[in-house]
């Protein structure tokens, strides 16, 4: 399994599981410019702008899933520039669970958020 990795939950059709292996695949995924931080997802589906969408996050060895409310702030379309994979870039509710998951993504990835590496988005 890649890095990172969504599975769509069938039965309700806003709702993600997204798996985050690797510091890397965070790096790739998390989107600081977003007001209260966001985070990209894999998705083959059809969004839109806006559209309300729930997260169970797994973050690298933490076997807790984080629940994470969002709205679609970005969008990939498939056969996007720069080889981005196709996906939504969610902007992260303002929730003590979306606050506490932009603390420790910065701790995680310290330095590294002012790299010039590309991402899943910009």
């Amino acid at each position: 399994m890649s890095e990172l990795a969504t599975v769509p939950d069938v039965q309700r059709p806003g709702v993600f599981t997204l798996v985050i292996r690797s510091k890397s695949a965070l790096y790739a995924a998390w989107i600081p410019v977003l007001k209260g931080g966001g985070i990209f997802l894999p998705s083959s589906r059809s969004h839109s702008l806006g559209e309300e969408v729930l997260i169970l996050l797994t973050l690298l060895d933490d076997p807790n899933k984080i629940p994470l409310q969002g709205s679609v702030a970005w969008i990939n379309p498939a056969h996007s520039t720069g080889n981005r994979p196709q996906g939504i870039g969610v902007q992260l509710s303002d929730s003590e669970a979306a606050r506490e998951l932009r603390k420790k993504v910065e701790g995680l990835l310290a330095g590294a958020l002012q790299s010039s590496r590309p991402t899943h988005t910009i």
